[in-house]
């Protein structure tokens, strides 16, 4: 068993696909369908991980994530539909380790699991990531394609390691801004078909390779061709 995780969603169907797709992966799974339920649950312990909306009858989710905090540090993904910035601030302010919104891929969502259940425990992220022939040191802060470094601002540099990280799984431009810019980031998206570009320039029609995929009306991502 790789954990158990408690659903906190009113959405009967969409609480019900998330619990068959965590329990093929190997996950133990709850569910509540409203706040206060899913408060009890949250309390009583036991979960590596909880999966929780912010529109909850009988208590909010934002509510029910003040009042877990007050007692664990057990990780908390906020599921929702509600994607302004302010809510989104709102609730990592609160103590949510992670923000996906509806509607939203499974990959996605088991990627975030993956990752939030790595930092409780205190596994680090990969020192090395490479794909399609592109090597990144991150503790050296280097990039290279075989034995020639390639020259990356801090920008690039960040974009390109966390597409790495996320190597198979689409990001649109708004997550990318949210994720490498920074929530508090208010700039124009295109910032980021910018820095692709410069990536692209350094790397792709230099060495000859398709790192990053632009994925028609939603965004880019990194394929390694090879796998």
């Amino acid at each position: 068993m790789n954990g158990r995780i408690l659903i906190i969603e009113d959405e009967e169907k969409l609480a019900r696909f998330v619990e068959m797709e965590l329990s093929y992966e190997g996950y133990a799974v709850e569910k509540a369908p409203d706040g206060r339920l899913g408060l009890e649950l949250a309390l009583g312990g036991g979960f590596d991980l909880i999966i929780l909306d912010i529109m909850l009858p009988g208590l909010s989710g934002m509510e029910v994530l003040r009042r877990v905090r007050k007692s664990s540090d057990v990780p908390i993904i906020m599921l929702t539909a509600r994607d302004t910035v302010i809510d989104k601030v709102s609730g990592l302010d609160n103590g949510a380790d992670d923000y996906i919104t509806k509607p939203f891929e499974i990959e996605e969502l088991l990627a975030r699991i993956r990752n939030a259940l790595r930092k409780k425990a205190g596994a680090l992220p990969p020192k090395l990531l490479s794909a399609c022939g592109v090597a990144m040191d991150i503790e050296r802060h280097a990039a290279s394609y075989g034995d020639t470094p390639i020259e990356l601002t801090k920008r690039e540099f960040d974009l390109l390691r966390f597409l790495l990280e996320n190597k198979g799984i689409v990001f649109s431009r708004e997550a990318l801004l949210e994720r490498v810019w920074g929530y508090e980031y208010a700039g124009d998206t295109n910032a980021v078909d910018v820095y692709v570009r410069y990536l692209r320039g350094k790397i792709d029609d230099v060495y000859g390779v398709k790192l990053i995929h632009t994925i028609r009306g939603v965004g880019y991502v990194i394929k390694d061709e090879r796998e």
